[in-house]
């Protein structure tokens, strides 16, 4: 969990596995895409620094936090594909539209993993306000994105 005790991008790549063989979708919601696009980048420049080829490295777009537990599915179905990250920002408003959406994608995401078999990770931020946001997506608590990339990487070594 990100706090101000801990970044979410120190990390040691020394124990991590060999990827350069291995395909990731990375599945990014189109909403607050000033935070899902720095995710992204964080998740994709973390994979290529891993050893990933740029050719095995798959992005799908979906409009919202909502709709990555499908798309991930859709991916995951892939024989091709040996680990699915997710990336989304569901921020807080004014009504329980936030409790019922991030409930849903954190269930939904851990389904499609179980379901085929491969790691699915859930890197959606879920946060009370923008600047949390930004916080966790380069800012101050690190990149979110780095975190999912890492952690997919670990579990194909898993």
């Amino acid at each position: 969990m990100a706090s101000s005790l801990k970044n979410l991008s120190t990390f040691s790549n020394k124990n991590l596995s060999d990827i350069a063989d291995r395909k990731f979708a990375i599945v990014v919601s189109e909403w607050n895409s000033e935070i899902t696009e720095r995710l992204y980048n964080g998740a994709y420049s973390t994979l290529l620094n891993g050893g990933a080829k740029e050719e095995n490295i798959i992005r799908k777009d979906v409009p919202g936090s909502f709709e990555l537990s499908l798309g991930a599915q859709y991916v995951a179905q892939w024989d091709d594909i040996d680990a699915v990250i997710c990336l989304g920002c569901v921020i807080k408003g004014e009504t329980p539209h936030f409790d019922f959406i991030c409930q849903a994608v954190a269930n939904g995401i851990t389904q499609v993993a179980l379901k085929y078999n491969k790691p699915v990770i859930f890197g959606v931020l879920t946060t009370l306000n923008m600047e949390q946001a930004l916080e966790r997506a380069g800012g101050k608590h690190g990149n979110k994105g780095d975190e999912a990339a890492v952690a997919a990487i670990k579990m194909l070594n898993f």
